[in-house]
C-alpha cells in the first residue's frame, strides 16, 4: 500500500523553548498535533515544528491563542 501526502498545518517557532512549551501544553490535553522536524519546504527559527491535519488548523490556532503560546508562523504543507 502506497502512502499519500495530505495537507497539514505546520506551526514553526522562534526557539526550541517555545516548541517545548506547546508540547507540554499538549500533554495536559486539549491541544491537537505532534512535534515534528521542520519540513524542508519551510524556513524556521528552530528545528522543531508542531503539526496537525489541515482541517484542525483553526482549533489549533484558538488553543495556542487561548494559552498564550508563542509561535512564529503557521503554514500548510503536504506531509506523509
Amino acid at each position: 500500500m502506497q502512502r499519500c501526502k495530505t495537507p497539514h498545518a505546520v506551526v514553526t517557532f522562534h526557539s526550541t523553548a517555545d516548541a517545548m512549551a506547546v508540547q507540554a501544553a499538549a500533554a495536559g490535553g486539549g491541544l491537537p498535533g505532534r512535534v515534528i522536524p521542520v519540513p524542508s519546504e519551510i524556513s524556521a527559527g528552530c528545528g522543531l515544528a508542531w503539526s496537525v491535519p489541515a482541517e484542525q488548523r483553526e482549533t489549533l490556532e484558538e488553543a495556542l491563542a487561548h494559552r498564550g503560546l508563542a509561535f512564529e508562523d503557521i503554514t500548510v504543507v503536504d506531509l506523509y
